[in-house]
Order: C-alpha cells, then sequence, then structure tokens
C-alpha cells in the first residue's frame, strides 16, 4: 500500500488530488493539509511514503517542508505539484531534496505517472526539466542561490512574521534567523526589507 500525504492551501486542489489517487489500487491518501506547517506536522503523524506539496504553500513553502521532511522521515519521496515553471523553483526544490517536479497544467497526464516513479524511489520532471539538466543545475548553482532556509527566511519574513515569529515556525533562534537574512540580502543584492518583499512576490514565494 502506497500511503500519500496531500498538501495544498486550495481545498478544491486537494478534493481532485484525492480523488484521482484513491481511485487507484494499491495507494491511500492519508493526509491532507493547508499550509506547510500542517504538512510536517500530518506527516510526522501519518509516516506517508510520497507527499505531494505545493511549493507556494503558507507559513513554510514546498522546498522548506522537503527539507524538514527529509530530515525527519528519510525514507519520504517528495512531489512538487506547481503552477510555476521556473528555474530557480527547482533548483529550490532540488536542494531541498524532493525528487519530483510536476506542473499543475500537466497533471491531468502525467499525475498517476509521477507518483508511480516517485512509489519505485525514481525521480520525475515535467516541464523544462530534464535529468540531464539536473546535475548542471546543482553543480553551477549551489553556491550562488538562496538555501532552501535562507528562502523559507525571506517568505515568513514578506508574510510579515517578524524576526521572533521566524523563528518561532522554523525552530530556529533569532539570531539565526537575523543571520540567514543577513545572507539572503547580501546574496541577493537587497538593502530593505521591502526589496526582499518585491523579491519574494516577483519569485512566486508570497502571493502578490
Amino acid at each position: 500500500m502506497t500511503r500519500i500525504l496531500v498538501a495544498d492551501d486550495h481545498d478544491v486542489v486537494r478534493s481532485g488530488l484525492r480523488a484521482i489517487l484513491d481511485a487507484q489500487e494499491g495507494w491511500v491518501v492519508v493526509a491532507e493539509a493547508a499550509n506547510g506547517q500542517e504538512a510536517v506536522e500530518r506527516a510526522i503523524e501519518t509516516k506517508p511514503d510520497i507527499a505531494i506539496l505545493d511549493y507556494s504553500l503558507p507559513i513554510a513553502n514546498g522546498a522548506e517542508v522537503t527539507r524538514q521532511l527529509r530530515v525527519r522521515l528519510p525514507e519520504i519521496e517528495v512531489l512538487i505539484f506547481t503552477m510555476h515553471e521556473s528555474e530557480d523553483v527547482v533548483l529550490d526544490i532540488l536542494l531541498a531534496g524532493a525528487k519530483g517536479y510536476l506542473l499543475k497544467s500537466d497533471a491531468r497526464r502525467f499525475l498517476i505517472a509521477a507518483v508511480d516513479s516517485l512509489a519505485a524511489h525514481k525521480p520525475f520532471f515535467t516541464g523544462k526539466v530534464s535529468e540531464a539538466l539536473l546535475e548542471t543545475y546543482l553543480a553551477n548553482n549551489r553556491g550562488t542561490i538562496l538555501s532552501p532556509r535562507e528562502r523559507a527566511v525571506v517568505q515568513l519574513i514578506a508574510e510579515g512574521k517578524s524576526n521572533k515569529a521566524v523563528g518561532d515556525v522554523l525552530a530556529i533562534s533569532q539570531k539565526t534567523v537575523e543571520s540567514h537574512r543577513a545572507a539572503a540580502m547580501r546574496k541577493l543584492n537587497l538593502d530593505s526589507t521591502a526589496a526582499l518583499v518585491r523579491y519574494a512576490v516577483r519569485n512566486k514565494l508570497v502571493e502578490a
């Protein structure tokens, strides 16, 4: 039996995915979540084999959830389910440990194949991404983009949370939050919180 968690902040998306997945023999959706924090909590409770995560989850995005799940549940496989066809997003989720990337526009054709692939611990990507590009992404960009934790801090700051609130969500100290924030601003060559928020909106870390 393949156990699946579905996390998306839209009820209709979760319901649609559940209907498709539960209809497959040997698959069962064991949990749903509407935000990143809930996704981590429900995954720890139910221990699914596969987590299907929207990249743009509130509180903690798909990459941050992936990072936390890979630490706490090393055997889990993660499929990022998103409307954003972006190399930055792909790189972000790869560095976090996700093995699958499925565009929502491709779901009707490829959802079953994607879950089958991850159930066999094999990667699955749609859109512009191919396996041939993955090593290039990782080799060329590891030191020049935001880390999953830095992106998580940027997202929470852009959502209006204080350093203390960010630390509470990510279970890190305020000093560590400030360090990640400073590192992100240095990498992005930004000099204000307003600029950081604009970056987050432009790169789909938060809704405009």
